[in-house]
């Protein structure tokens, strides 16, 4: 599958306006349940067919090893329990807040007979209800137009994609993993849209994939994936019934590890990207950090810009909240302004020496200072590498070098509470040294 994705992966694409739709689509039609999908003629099959221009056994795929069919299951061990009890939740398996993200937490009104809450984050939470479309999609000469318009979601679009997976994975206004919950025990969340799309993959990048939905570009959905997330952060920063928790802002939407280190004293060191003095509780800008980095590749102009805007939200959440608000709007306006021209964006051969180029500057200043940008920065450094190696049609050897480099980068993050942004600089600079 890999490899399928990489002959496709540093090629431009013709890419419309991006999605402005909402993840609401999924709930607008009746679900019908994981069995509906599980035919052995339908996406049931133990093996890979033959002679079709899908899998055929993306249920069985699903259902053996992605973490999302186990991910009700979970609701039951001893730590998901434990959390819950801390919450005054009482059982997990039956608590809304767990329900919304370790399931499909559809209203019963909307359950079909085959619909089962034990099967997790299922077929149609990703998928849509598929009471109008099932049917339909199984057709080759299906509409696909009108296979959305009847509640199929866009998937293959990467920010429709990234918008209904930063729903869990970050979480929105409406459902939020709070600082309470990860008090509680939840682990932090960190999501990266190219690399959580193919950490378990049940469909392949082929030609026929190509021809029904147009070219596949790793990097694009990176550099999307990291605008989305900025611009979910700042609505949930911006909404009223979360960005304040009595006398606190929700501190979920802060850097953990600016808080979370040991007390010993003698660590801090500048960000010049924040503008702030040692003991200040910052903001979690990771994504805006990776999404300036997008942009200095897409629109060097708009990167100055977002890293000035940037750095004066981080400076008036000192002065109060209608400063802060403020400057999230404006914020908010640098990414929703430049998505288009990032989607439309041809993502090709050079763009692992700028994007590298541009993170080392980064490094040598200080930006990474702390753990959850330099976290970002090594998933980026995977995802452009993937497409530049196929760009650059390296041999077996070279692409292997340049892939021990990008391992060499994440042992450096693998552990945020023994985190060294020395070594982090070191791996980073020495993978762009190798890179082209």
């Amino acid at each position: 599958m890999r490899l399928a994705r990489l002959i496709v992966g540093v090629f431009g694409l013709v890419f419309g306006p991006a999605f402005a739709g909402t993840v609401d689509t999924i709930f607008a039609h009746k679900h019908l349940g994981a069995a509906s999908c599980a035919s052995s003629v339908c996406h049931g099959a133990n093996q890979r067919s033959a002679d079709s221009p899908i899998l055929g056994n993306e249920f069985s795929i699903w259902q053996q090893v992605d973490p999302h069919a186990k991910s009700f299951a979970t609701l039951s061990t001893p730590e998901s329990q434990a959390i819950a009890r801390k919450l005054g939740l009482g059982d997990a398996t039956k608590a809304k807040v767990c329900l919304d993200c370790h399931t499909h937490n559809v209203p019963d009104a909307m359950r079909g007979e085959k619909f089962l809450v034990d099967d997790g984050v299922s077929c149609e939470a990703c998928h849509g209800g598929s009471e109008k479309w099932v049917a339909a999609h199984a057709d080759p000469n299906a509409d696909r137009t009108k296979l959305i318009a009847d509640g199929l979601y866009p998937t293959n679009d990467p920010v429709a994609r990234g918008k209904l997976c930063l729903t869990c994975h970050m979480g929105t206004t409406d459902r939020m993993i709070t600082h309470e919950i990860m008090g509680a025990g939840h682990p932090r969340l960190s999501f990266e849209l190219d690399t959580f799309t193919w950490l378990n993959p049940h469909y392949e990048i082929d030609a026929d994939y190509i021809e029904r939905k147009g070219e596949f570009n790793g990097s694009r959905d990176w550099a999307l994936g990291q605008g989305i997330a900025a611009a979910n952060l700042l609505d949930v920063l911006l909404d009223p019934n979360h960005g304040w928790n009595g006398i606190f802002p929700e501190l979920v939407l802060f850097d953990c590890h600016a808080c979370h280190r040991p007390m010993d004293g003698k660590q801090w060191g500048p960000r010049p990207g924040t503008g702030l003095g040692p003991g200040v509780v910052r903001l979690g800008d990771s994504n805006l950090v990776m999404y300036r980095h997008v942009l200095s590749v897409v629109n060097p102009g708009a990167a100055e810009k977002l890293l000035a805007d940037t750095k004066a939200l981080h400076r008036a959440t000192l002065a109060g909240r209608d400063q802060t608000m403020a400057a999230a709007r404006k914020v908010k306006a640098d990414i929703e302004s430049s998505l288009d021209q990032v989607a439309g964006y041809t993502f090709g051969e050079d763009t692992l020496g700028k994007v590298l180029g541009s993170l080392v500057r980064d490094a040598e200043r200080g930006e990474f200072r702390d753990f959850a940008a330099a976290e970002q920065a090594a998933l980026a450094a995977q995802s452009v590498v993937v497409a530049f190696e196929t760009a650059k049609q390296l041999d077996e050897a070279a692409a292997k070098q340049l892939q021990a480099g990008v391992d060499r980068v994440y042992k450096t993050v693998e552990n945020g509470d023994k985190y060294d942004m020395n070594q982090f600089v070191a791996a980073l600079k020495a993978l762009r040294a190798q890179a082209p």
